[in-house]
């Protein structure tokens, strides 16, 4: 009974196989929802900041209230 079992599972994996083995690029064009296919990379032009200018944002960020409303968005419920 076992050896039938495991012969069907064998024999089912093997007929799915190829559908999994498609072509990346093919199934994500004919998807509708995947329009780009290529991943997202930072642009290297951006210069790092120094201490007084990330203090300066995080000062200017509460001033505005942007600081508060992102704690509170992402607290959780």
């Amino acid at each position: 009974m076992k050896v039938s079992t495991i012969a069907l599972a064998l024999a089912i994996s093997a007929a799915a196989i190829p559908a999994f083995a498609a072509n990346p690029a093919a199934a994500a064009t004919s998807n509708v929802e995947a329009q780009q296919t290529h991943q997202w990379a930072p642009t290297q032009t951006a210069a790092p900041k120094s201490r007084a200018e990330v203090r300066q944002e995080l000062a200017q960020a509460t001033k505005s209230g942007e600081l508060a409303s992102l704690n509170k968005l992402y607290q959780g419920s």
